[in-house]
């Protein structure tokens, strides 16, 4: 049997590289790794970002290691290569970096989200690491139909755009053992990100006992989620599969992709790393989703019958005004949820004034988002198959269950 492998996982700890750490380093069982380091901004002690009950155990294993660093900065970059004394090189990598709000302004997300994946990929690369995979959060939207990897998926606003650029900043970097894991929505335990605000929105019109109504009717349109367990494990499967098949060459001629060009041209000479427009830059490229074929009513429906209550569709009058002027509505909408939602958390047994959870609902939150992936790829190159089915009963309960335990979810008497 092969040693097990030195892992570094950068950034990502306000989204999905909790997740893939406990996946990598379970609180029960054998460590599928020799060593692992996490490296992002934040700090875990006191920690300045939500972790969750159960990862502030997992990083207590002598297994991990936590660095907090500003990636922004190439030289500290290529010091977190450094394994500890005794320890072998990193050889596999995973990046998570990267600005994920919607409205933060363009030089932000060139700065956290472009330069950050560049400085990384390009010390990979140097240090010849064996599997280099980057998380693509799903900043684009796609057809009615799931797209497939092949598809040209148009970047959704700013932030969809830097990230996507990100992608041809790296997939242009010689000699880098790259592999590109496209993602849906996520969602399981100790995750908050958008769905986790449809949970919440879902419990306060269940204590109102009303029902949860959508703008989008009929909604036919897709809005496919992933839970976070299956995210973790296809991040791991990328990693193996690329040292298993030898490397990027033979990874591009078996998956590679184009990843076409979507953004301004005059950014070419002003943003250190961009690939021009008429290059063309290929990489191994997958698409990974708990159902394609789920759509948004259903993952409504899902969630509200779960947590108590129906889901139901605004009145066309209703509904119509609120598109139009959707930035006039946003206070008047969130204006009863959210003050339910203090209300419950409030009266809950025992309170909850440090609830990381909340039931506002931004501009981004309320507007429409298409998205679908095909799973196809994935399963018939890696033979990979997510184990959740889109979104269960017994998976929202799940995490509904462990928010409740740890304190961030209220419960009442009755």
């Amino acid at each position: 049997m092969p040693p097990k492998p030195n892992v570094i996982v950068f950034g990502g700890l306000n989204t999905l590289s909790r997740a893939l750490v406990s996946h990598l380093v379970p609180l029960q069982g054998e460590p599928l790794v020799n060593h692992l380091r996490i490296v992002d901004k934040y700090s875990i002690n006191p920690p300045t970002t939500y972790l969750g009950a159960e990862f502030k155990e997992v990083v207590k294993n002598p297994t991990i290691e936590y660095k907090q660093a500003n990636l922004t900065v190439a030289s500290i970059v290529g010091s977190t290569f450094d394994p500890p004394e005794g320890q072998a090189p990193y050889s596999y990598v995973f990046d998570l970096s990267g600005e994920i709000r919607w409205d933060r302004p363009e030089q932000v997300q060139i700065t956290q989200t472009f330069h950050v994946a560049r400085f990384i990929a390009l010390e990979a690369a140097k240090r010849n690491v064996k599997a280099y995979v980057r998380l693509q959060h799903p900043f684009y939207t796609s057809d009615k139909k799931p797209g497939e990897e092949k598809d040209d998926l148009k970047p959704e606003g700013v932030n969809g755009t830097w990230w996507h650029e990100s992608l041809r900043a790296i997939a242009a970097i010689p000699n880098l053992n790259l592999v590109i894991l496209r993602t849906t929505q996520t969602y399981g335990p100790y995750q908050i990100e958008m769905i986790s605000s449809i949970f919440v929105i879902s419990a306060v019109y269940a204590y109102l006992k009303q029902p949860v109504k959508s703008l989008w009717s009929p909604g036919k349109f897709l809005y496919n989620v992933t839970h976070n367990s299956d995210v973790a494990a296809a991040l791991w499967r990328c990693a193996t599969w690329i040292d298993e098949i030898g490397g990027r060459e033979k990874a591009n001629e078996l998956a590679g992709e184009t990843i076409q060009w979507h953004n301004d041209k005059k950014h070419v000479g002003e943003v250190e790393g961009m690939v021009p427009h008429n290059v063309t830059v290929k990489a191994p490229l997958f698409h990974l989703s708990g159902n394609p074929d789920l759509t948004y009513n259903e993952l409504l429906k899902a969630i509200a019958t779960t947590l108590g209550t129906t889901h139901e569709y605004h009145d066309f009058i209703t509904s119509t005004a609120a598109k139009f002027r959707l930035e006039d509505s946003v206070e008047d909408i969130n204006e009863e949820h959210v003050g339910a939602w203090t209300q419950m958390i409030t009266t809950s047994n025992p309170p909850l004034p440090n609830t990381p959870l909340s039931a506002y609902l931004d501009l981004y939150l309320l507007s429409k988002h298409q998205f679908g992936l095909s799973n196809k790829k994935i399963q018939d190159i890696m033979s990979f198959k997510p184990k959740v089915p889109g979104i269960t009963e017994a998976a929202i309960k799940e995490l509904i269950q462990k928010w409740k335990d740890e304190g961030s979810w209220p419960k009442f008497d009755h």
